[in-house]
């Protein structure tokens, strides 16, 4: 599609409601749905979340497959930091280089978490993953609200994403980092409809997004999909697409071109 027709619905709801009330909705949503979360009150990690389907040991590595495909993460974030780096004249390449440097350490955190599943070894697990949703999140609000924006919020927000894990590792609370995972989720598809797009195939964003929650699914039901065929168990599997939603973030950039 041409950039002039592609997300045309973006144009529309734009146009719809003034700059200020747009911002100020997108405010609303963030800062509600954090209040959302603490309203919950208290949720502590389960203790059975570490018990994964697939316990294989291979070539004398433990939980093979769940440790293995996390090459994955790294073959996408490496592809993601030599094309940023690369393209000096990429908008907010400070967060889209903070996005794939998290997703490339994911690797590194989540092997190192599955050769020894533990509320300890998952601390690494959790870290690069807020680099990378807190980097994705200051990129888009850059690239459609305010560049400005996203440069201020990326450094505040990575930070934030980090102290998210530390709060849970220190009290056993998990309200803010699930708040760290949902809210690019939610944020993305609302500015890329209240505000003017600027590149084309920003439809990939949007199924980035959708195969995250495809890879969230396969994790809820890691165990029921191994025993399909004792193949490849749900975790593993939420790996691999993880990583492909990753990918289809990097192909929005390396596809786009300024919209008409």
């Amino acid at each position: 599609m041409r950039g002039g027709e592609e997300g045309g619905f973006a144009t529309a709801g734009a146009v719809m409601l003034s700059e200020g009330r747009r911002r100020l909705l997108l405010a609303v949503i963030l800062l509600g749905s954090l209040a959302a979360a603490i309203s919950l009150g208290p949720v502590a990690q389960n203790v059975g979340f570490h018990r994964f389907a697939d316990q294989r040991v291979i070539l004398g590595v433990p939980n093979f497959f769940d440790v293995t495909s996390n090459v994955a993460f790294l073959l996408v974030g490496a592809a993601g930091l030599a094309f940023c780096h690369a393209d000096r004249g990429l908008s907010l390449r400070g967060a889209w280089l903070t996005c794939f440097a998290g997703v490339a350490i994911v690797s590194a955190g989540s092997a190192y978490y599955h050769l020894n599943p533990n509320n300890a070894t998952l601390v690494w697990d959790r870290l690069p993953i807020t680099i990378a949703f807190m980097g994705l999140l200051a990129a888009v609000l850059g690239e459609y609200v305010d560049e400005r924006l996203g440069k201020i919020l990326l450094v505040p927000a990575v930070a934030l994403g980090l102290l998210s894990v530390l709060y849970w590792h220190w009290f056993d609370d998990l309200r803010l980092y699930a708040w760290i995972q949902l809210v690019p989720m939610l944020t993305i598809p609302v500015v890329m409809i209240l505000f003017r797009h600027r590149y084309t195939h920003q439809w990939l964003l949007l199924l980035a997004l959708a195969l995250y929650g495809l890879a969230k699914l396969a994790e809820v039901y890691d165990r029921e999909v191994f025993a399909l065929a004792q193949l490849l168990s749900g975790h593993t599997l939420k790996h691999l697409i993880a990583a492909l939603s990753c990918y289809a973030v990097l192909a929005s950039l390396t596809l786009r071109k300024p919209a008409a």
